[in-house]
């Protein structure tokens, strides 16, 4: 496993794990089955939202090279290959999602009509690759069936600070006058309402143009501090209003999270809105409803009420990034995940968390290749808790120390199902028809005559003989694919197995198993 996720995954290593899908055709040419089919299964009830679903998932991140690509201005071709190697790394390792940085710095992966190309895909901002980025990148997500979350930072202009570098096309280079230098970077100044309309803009025109899954944005807004005031007096003189300049900047990235929620949701119901805030809200030394921790405060430092935006359902999902180990004496991770389980406690929002993958390595606590592997094993002490995702793809491609590895071994064995969002609408589409398992040299071939409305279908298999309908087990699941059919590979030779396929729209709503269907697999 570790020379896999070192080297990259080939074909030949994903159908190891059993999970290479077919096109509609491997189920026989036969039609789809229509909504209001008559099921094989009546008499079986379709399989609940179980513990046993997770979100699994890893940023991709574009800015600077971090993760992809690595050679910006290379040729397409070459940075194709390099994504499809992460993407089969996040498939290998039994992954449901990637989260990929798509607007990194006012900038686009994707034709925009209000920001120009970004400079991290071909070198040089406003410079067309030559293809569709985020058709491209899309494309092959769904293909492994991993959900897209498209990843955007609202107020990031650029990592120097001279706004003349730009490219003509930039909105920060038109309206010089939206910009503040903070730091050794240039952000878009929060307060004003033309930024909240660009950024707005920017997230709809993907949102109605492409078929994401979800938006998400990261942590990043106000800037974290480098020493002196953020530079916005005279835009908080022309529109604070007399409030408390804090609290005049909360209200202002409320207004853009609150608004955005709204727009998303009414053009598309069933994409999501996440986001991935700073591990503390506030520390209980400052206010009685926060973490028992003594570290940088989402509140206070980026004016990010991440807390409100949970209680007032803006967020569809929210993952902390809670980069610190069990028993950190500033941050304990343990303290976190209880405090942050107990926000999302009694609401529709989801909660996933943001994995330290990078760091693994960089201290005495993080040389151990098990520290992340303990994080998970704790999560499972709280149900609120939907999954985890890893910072960075890079860095669970390196697997140093063996820690990816680990973690698949501890807690990714087998596919999973990512949970329903709560609210977003959807229905589970009828189930599927002509189950049918056949033997061949590579091992036994499963396939299925497809569902009408259908996302995805689960693969679950059976020891024995136990051919008819019958409940799934989560425990049971091989696969979760697009298309018409698997090949299983880890048939043991000679054993009796029988599989059952269900079916699942985009929002993992799931339907009654179909008949199971029973096969000797063939003896090497």
């Amino acid at each position: 496993m570790a020379a896999a996720l070192t080297a990259g995954v080939s074909a030949g290593a994903l159908a190891a794990c059993g999970i290479p899908a077919f096109g509609e055709r491997e189920a026989g040419g036969r039609g789809p089955v229509p909504p209001g089919a008559k099921a094989e299964c009546s008499e079986v009830a379709a399989p609940g939202d179980s513990r046993g679903r997770q979100l699994r998932g890893m940023w991709i991140a574009t800015v600077g090279g971090i993760d992809w690509p690595k050679d910006a201005g290379g040729s397409a071709a070459g940075q194709k290959k390099q994504y499809v190697k992460l993407l089969d790394t996040a498939a290998a390792m039994n992954m449901n999602a990637v989260f990929v940085q798509i607007r990194p710095n006012s900038d686009a992966f994707y034709d925009s009509p209000y920001e120009p190309w970004s400079q991290w895909i071909t070198g040089t901002q406003g410079k067309d690759p030559g293809y569709d980025v985020l058709a491209f990148m899309l494309k092959e997500a769904h293909a492994r069936n991993l959900e897209f979350h498209a990843w955007f930072n609202p107020y990031r202009v650029s990592r120097q600070g001279d706004v003349k570098k730009l490219s003509p096309e930039s909105p920060a280079r038109q309206h010089p006058d939206w910009v503040r230098k903070y730091g050794t970077g240039l952000w878009y100044d929060p307060g004003l309402p033309q930024v909240r309309d660009l950024a707005t803009k920017a997230v709809m025109d993907v949102v109605t143009k492409y078929d994401i899954d979800a938006v998400h944005f990261d942590d990043y807004f106000y800037p974290y501090p480098e020493g002196g005031e953020f530079p916005d007096g005279a835009t908080y003189k022309a529109h604070g209003n007399g409030m408390d300049r804090g609290d005049w900047r909360r209200k202002n990235v409320d207004t853009l999270v609150e608004s955005l929620s709204e727009k998303i949701h009414d053009a598309k119901p069933w994409v999501r809105f996440g986001i991935s805030p700073f591990g503390v809200w506030r520390n209980k030394g400052n206010d009685p409803a926060g973490s028992s921790t003594r570290a940088l405060q989402s509140y206070d430092d980026i004016y990010a009420d991440t807390r409100k935006w949970i209680k007032k359902g803006w967020v569809d999902y929210v993952t902390p990034q809670l980069y610190w180990p069990i028993g950190d004496p500033r941050a304990d991770y343990a303290e976190l995940v209880a405090w942050w389980a107990a926000q999302v406690k009694g609401t529709r929002v989801q909660l996933t968390i943001g994995q330290a993958a990078y760091r693994v390595g960089a201290d005495a606590t993080w040389k151990k290749p098990a520290e992340l592997s303990r994080h998970l094993t704790l999560n499972a002490k709280y149900p609120q808790v939907r999954g985890d995702v890893f910072f960075s793809a890079s860095d669970i491609a390196a697997n140093r120390r063996g820690f990816a590895a680990r973690l698949r071994d501890d807690h990714y064995a087998r596919p999973a199902i990512a949970p329903v969002p709560a609210g977003r609408g959807g229905a589970a589409p009828p189930p599927v028809h002509d189950t049918a398992a056949v033997t061949e040299d590579k091992g036994v071939r499963v396939t299925w005559r497809p569902s009408q409305g259908a996302a995805s279908y689960a693969v679950y298999r059976v020891d024995g003989a136990a051919p008819g309908c019958a409940p799934v087990d989560p425990g049971r699941l091989i696969a979760d694919v697009r298309g018409g059919g698997i090949i299983d590979p880890s048939a043991e030779p000679g054993r009796a197995y029988t599989y059952y396929v269900t079916a699942l729209d985009r929002l993992h709503h799931q339907s009654a198993p179909g008949r199971g269907a029973t096969v000797n697999a063939p003896k090497g």
